[in-house]
């Protein structure tokens, strides 16, 4: 047996059989008679899977024990990733190669334009060439966690410290919620410094009239290459293979080099998302999902 465990809102959508992955997930173990059972991602129900017979699939949480994995949306449906660890940063793809001469650049340039509609909509031409730097935010402004070079508000500073005199605009994630300190800090910075604007969302029109994105390691960083604009990295992810990362080359070099920072972002999405995750709108979804697991060692 498998056990799924899925939040509240995703268990129903899937056993209302509108979830494709996990329409998906049980066509592929259907076919080698192992049963897909949904539950609730509980703290309890997942210590309690630990002990019981079968497997585990964690919904982005930590796969803790040996038969367990962890699942997780790529960012933009119908992309999932099937790994051991529920950091982006070890999963293969982060520990894997870019080598771009190996893509078909045709079929890398119309995928980079499909996705560009089905992500950012309007025009995918729209490639503006911008002024100002874009600063997509996520949650805990003011903390420095592990994998960061800094707090997302020092990394604000940073910013402003190294981009000359362009405008810098900081965009407030619509489905976080912050907390007044937060907000403050975020206000002390725009009262010190003129050239910095706060917005929420708004991330399709800011990617294509930037120059280029600063991030810890907001999905939006990646979205930009679907437009041809370069981003700084200011912590570890699975997508870092053409940013400027922080914490390989440092500060003040990253900044320095992203004027002239144009790898080819058609490849390189191409390669992340087409061949390197498991796509549930495609054909072979079935045959991913079980190459996946089989790669971590189950035996089905």
């Amino acid at each position: 047996m498998l056990r799924v465990f899925f939040h509240e809102h995703l268990v129903a959508r899937a056993e209302a059989g509108k979830h494709n992955f996990t329409n998906r997930l049980r066509a592929a173990f259907d076919r080698v008679g192992v049963e897909v059972r949904l539950c609730r991602n509980t703290p309890a129900a997942r210590a309690l899977s630990a002990v019981q017979p079968g497997y585990a699939l964690f919904h982005m949480d930590a796969p803790f024990h040996r038969n367990a994995l962890t699942t997780r949306l790529v960012y933009a449906a119908p992309f999932w990733q099937i790994e051991a660890s529920a950091k982006r940063w070890e999963w293969e793809v982060a520990r894997a190669p870019f080598h771009p001469e190996t893509v078909e650049p045709g079929e890398a340039r119309q995928f980079q334009r499909r996705q560009a509609q089905a992500i950012l909509g309007g025009d995918d031409t729209a490639r503006e060439p911008g002024g100002f730097v874009y600063v997509p935010l996520q949650g805990m402004l003011r903390k420095h966690r592990s994998f960061q070079m800094c707090s997302p508000v020092e990394m604000i500073a940073q910013t402003l410290a190294h981009c000359g005199d362009r405008r810098v605009i900081a965009g407030l994630h619509p489905k976080e919620s912050y907390s007044r300190g937060d907000l403050a800090a975020l206000d002390a910075l725009r009262e010190g410094d003129r050239r910095l604007s706060v917005v929420t969302g708004q991330m399709a029109p800011l990617l294509r009239g930037c120059a280029y994105v600063v991030s810890q390691n907001s999905s939006v960083a990646l979205f930009a290459g679907l437009v041809d604009k370069p981003a700084i990295l200011f912590a570890r992810i699975d997508f870092h293979h053409v940013a400027l990362n922080v914490q390989d080359i440092g500060i003040a070099p990253a900044f320095a080099a992203i004027a002239d920072h144009r790898p080819d972002f058609a490849r390189y999405l191409y390669w992340f998302l087409k061949q390197n995750t498991l796509n549930a709108g495609a054909p072979e979804a079935e045959d991913q999902i079980l190459a996946a697991v089989r790669r971590h060692g189950w035996q089905v």
